[in-house]
This record gives C-alpha cells, sequence and structure tokens, in this order.
C-alpha cells in the first residue's frame, strides 16, 4: 500500500477540540419527557414580547426542533438556530423582527456556558502545526457561537480554516462539507487526518471521501455500544485522548492503521 505524507489535519469541535456539557442547563418536562434545554432562559426572554404561558410555548417549540431535527439528521441539511426560532416567533404569532436574533443570543450564551476548555490541546496544536495546516470541521447550528468558543480556547491562531455546518448548509457525514475543508486546506484526502468523537459522522463521513479518520472517545461514555450500533468503515486509529494523537499520526505515515474492529 502506497503511504501518503500528513500535511494536514482536520478536528471536530464538540467533544473533540473542546468538550460540551448539556446536562448543566435546567432540566425541563416537555411532552413528557425530562431533558437538559435552554427552554427556560428563551421563554422569560420570549416574554417582553408576549404572555404565552411555559406550557404552550414548550410544545410549540418542540414541534418546530422535531422537524428541525429530521432535517438535520435524516437530509443532513443543517437548520441555522435563527431558521429555528424565526419559525418559532411565526408559530407563536409574536410579530417582532428582531426576536429570533434576540433568542439565539440567549440560546447560545447559555449554550457556550457549558463548554469547557482542555489547557493541553493549545501546546498540543502549536506543535501540530509546525508539521501540517490545520483545521475545524464540525456540525453546529450557529457559526458565530463556534468561532467564539475556538477564540476562548486559545485555538485560533493555530487554525488554517474552519469550516462549520450553518455555512455550509449541510451536516456530516455528507461529503460536500468535508470537501469544502478540503479544498480550504489546499489538501487531498489522501493527505489529511480528520479527528472526531462521532462514528457515523467523523468517521464514516472522513472515510467515504476517501479521508483517515481518528476516533476520540474521551466523551464517549459507552464504546461497546457505540461500535454496536455502527456498521460504517472502522478508523485508521483510536485515541482517548488527543495528547496521544502526534503518535498516531507517526504510525498512519508509516502505513499502520487499526485494520478492523477498533
Amino acid at each position: 500500500m502506497r503511504v501518503v505524507a500528513i500535511r494536514a489535519v482536520l478536528f471536530d469541535l464538540f467533544d473533540t477540540l473542546v468538550d460540551l456539557h448539556l446536562d448543566r442547563l435546567p432540566e425541563v418536562s416537555v411532552r413528557g419527557r425530562r431533558t437538559h434545554s435552554t427552554y427556560p432562559f428563551l421563554h422569560a426572554a420570549l416574554r417582553e414580547h408576549t404572555d404565552v404561558p411555559f406550557d404552550r410555548f414548550a410544545e410549540v417549540l418542540a414541534q418546530v426542533d422535531a422537524e428541525s431535527h429530521r432535517v438535520m439528521f435524516v437530509e443532513r441539511r443543517e437548520v441555522p438556530t435563527r431558521e429555528r426560532f424565526a419559525t418559532l416567533a411565526t408559530r407563536l404569532g409574536v410579530e417582532a423582527p428582531e426576536l429570533p436574533d434576540l433568542l439565539t443570543r440567549v440560546h447560545m450564551d447559555q449554550v457556550v456556558g457549558c463548554v469547557t476548555m482542555l489547557e493541553h490541546h493549545v501546546p498540543l496544536l502549536a506543535s501540530l502545526h509546525q508539521k501540517a495546516r490545520l483545521g475545524v470541521c464540525s456540525n453546529f447550528t450557529h457559526a458565530p457561537a463556534a468561532l467564539r468558543v475556538i477564540r476562548d480556547a486559545g485555538l485560533a491562531p493555530y487554525l488554517d480554516v474552519v469550516v462549520i455546518s450553518e455555512d455550509v448548509g449541510v451536516r456530516k457525514p455528507r461529503p460536500e462539507i468535508f470537501e469544502e475543508a478540503l479544498r480550504q486546506l489546499g489538501t487531498s484526502a489522501a493527505e489529511t487526518v480528520h479527528v472526531g468523537d462521532n462514528l457515523a459522522a467523523d468517521v464514516g463521513g472522513a472515510a467515504a471521501v476517501d479521508m483517515r479518520a481518528v476516533w476520540i472517545t474521551r466523551r464517549v461514555n459507552d464504546l461497546h455500544a457505540a461500535l454496536q450500533g455502527y456498521a460504517g468503515p472502522w478508523p485508521a486509529a483510536r485515541v482517548r485522548d488527543l495528547a496521544e494523537l502526534p503518535e498516531q499520526l507517526d504510525e498512519l505515515e508509516q502505513g499502520r492503521t487499526l485494520g478492523g474492529r477498533a
């Protein structure tokens, strides 16, 4: 097998470069199911424009979210956060042009507040950047918030490209988002490695465009369950922490891969 040198590394953002703890959000009951959500903060902001009761607000937003999830997770098209809240305002009959932007800010402030940074990732990316181009290829519904997270984590100086699904219009594992990242990097798929925590979106998506993929399992609670529910291509390598990545990249450059179950 011909071994191609690694000229670029792409990273997923959430639960790869930074960790997202949505379980820190308030727990609410929506359609009889307990879930952690920004709904209480959104309803409080909405009350500045309408006196809609929480139950009515939650029911309408839950319906909007169900429709959005079908688009996002079946068709793999992105539904921007602002579009989600514009639909909510229309269905509630609230005529306030500023409302979608207000709700987007409220929602994203809470989500960003659930992010934790990993201090050793800054020197790690600084070291990797001396040898390869680096980028982010991530699913997220609001690109400005993703950029804010990257900046706050101190990672921006070491990233040559940042490709977010809201800007591209489609979500991983669709090939278009990976192809856009490769176009911006200026590297071929064979020269690029993608690192992410989601088997279907990151590993399967990258493999579909002939990129080697590294599966990071730091935030994967049950490895067996994740593997049992996945029927796509296996990762070329697996790491528990990004600190292990340089060694794995060296292994991949020498043509060594998992070659089977991770």
